[in-house]
């Protein structure tokens, strides 16, 4: 009786294996893109992803502070170096994946005429922007208005938010006069109007550097997951979000 129950117990265990699970930690940016991405991955090979959407200074600070994640995609190198000085990725996953451009938004319907930095200086209210201390978005914003030499000028008029596409969402909500986002955040809202693109020449570099989490409880996994994330199929969602494949132009 013994052996027959051990043996049930084996046979039903071994038919009711769980899914392998990864949690992905993005940034907030990434959000329209990155979710139906995992939903097809997901169904394709049967691995549960959980997606973790924030600020990327906040998912860092998660990790230092030893929350489960398997796999990371910041929107800046600044908190890819704070989680990587700190032992927390697996060393040679890190790539940079993606590329991006600031853009400035007015809320659809909008009859601002600002199709430059100077116009937006001279004409514009009140700017809402990702925290220019720590969110990637924000940072960027505030490196472009700082190399403008606009930055001390602006100072009384800059909205700060938790993340860009609280940025975002406070311009759609017509609560500022105009936003400086991502150009993937101004593609995905039929809510606002792009005004102008930050030149790539005149703006930082923007690129979105993943790895796989040292604290990963599937490595493995994850580090394949990041390899669909590099490939083709990824990329045409990618590109069609507004994004730049690293290696292409802007």
């Amino acid at each position: 009786m013994v052996l027959l129950a051990a043996c049930l117990s084996a046979c039903g265990s071994g038919g009711a294996q769980p899914r392998p699970r990864l949690i992905v930690a993005a940034a907030a940016s990434l959000t329209p893109v990155i979710e139906p991405l995992a939903q097809a991955y997901e169904r394709d090979t049967g691995t549960r992803v959980e997606l973790n959407l924030a600020a990327s200074s906040t998912i860092a600070a998660q990790m230092i502070a030893g929350a489960p994640i398997d796999l990371f995609i910041s929107a800046d190198q600044a908190q890819m170096d704070r989680v990587d000085e700190a032992g927390l990725i697996h060393a040679g996953t890190r790539v940079d994946l993606l590329g991006n451009r600031l853009v400035v938004v007015a809320p659809a319907g909008s009859t601002l005429e600002v199709r430059s930095l100077a116009a937006l200086v001279a004409a514009v209210g009140r700017i809402a922007l990702a925290d220019p201390a720590a969110v990637p978005a924000g940072v960027y914003a505030r490196r472009y208005l700082e190399s403008a030499g606009v930055w001390h000028q602006l100072q009384g008029r800059l909205v700060p938010t938790r993340s860009v596409r609280a940025a975002l969402i406070t311009v759609e909500a017509g609560e500022v006069d105009v936003g400086i986002v991502y150009r993937t955040d101004a593609l995905s809202s039929d809510r606002v109007t792009e005004l102008f693109a930050v030149p790539a020449t005149e703006g930082p570099e923007i690129r979105y550097p993943a790895a796989v989490a040292a604290e990963s409880g599937d490595p493995e996994s994850a580090g394949r997951l990041l390899a669909h994330l590099r490939g083709p199929q990824a990329g045409a969602v990618f590109e069609a979000a507004g994004f730049i494949l690293v290696g292409s132009g802007p």
